[in-house]
């Protein structure tokens, strides 16, 4: 047994300082090296100030913004130290009247209510930090935000189609648009009264 002890200390130290420090490095190094942008966080900056994430959605509720799809995190919403769904079921009361209470939101800002409203604009997402709404979702506010900012209608679509991602390669995924870079190039068009 005590010839079996050295090497085992042997193997466990060179073990832990392998995978515990330099395969970490080397990780981070070539992540660094080959993806500068996503291994800082995909930070999105305007006017030389971050912004947020271009990863994690934020809150926004004027009526003159393209909002995203709800956020289940607590105590805040987009709280990425506690990502998590609602994990409320089709037939639980709770989610109905979380469905109701965002279409009254979306009534009051001033949305059409004759037209359907897309899933994702009264529904939390899995993670509880979706940074992206289908373009469906977008076009279904297009009205609103350019009502809210004095801007034609066809000046803030325009904007969304420049801002709508397609799928992944072409086949995976579903196309997209980021609301964060949405409402900062919005921001940069100007008028709102």
């Amino acid at each position: 047994m005590k010839t079996l002890i050295r090497p085992m200390l042997v193997l466990f130290i060179l073990l832990t300082v392998i995978t515990g420090v330099v395969y970490p490095i080397v990780v981070t190094a070539i992540g660094h090296a080959a993806f500068a942008r996503q291994a800082n966080g995909s930070l999105v900056e305007s006017n030389g100030k971050v912004a947020g994430s271009a990863l994690i959605g934020q809150q926004f509720d004027a009526p003159y913004y393209f909002w995203g799809r709800l956020s289940a995190t607590t105590p805040m919403p987009y709280n990425a130290q506690n990502s998590s769904g609602s994990n409320l079921g089709p037939t639980n009361p709770a989610l109905a009247d979380e469905i109701k209470g965002r279409i009254d939101a979306l009534k009051a800002a001033g949305n059409d209510m004759s037209a359907p409203i897309p899933v994702d604009l009264v529904t939390s997402s899995g993670s509880g930090l979706d940074p992206e709404i289908s373009p469906a979702a977008a076009a279904y506010q297009t009205a609103r935000v350019a009502q809210a900012r004095g801007l034609p209608v066809d000046q803030v679509r325009d904007l969304v189609d420049r801002h709508t991602s397609g799928r992944q390669f072409g086949i995976f995924g579903e196309a997209r648009v980021n609301v964060l870079t949405l409402n900062l190039a919005l921001d940069n068009l100007k008028p709102m009264h």
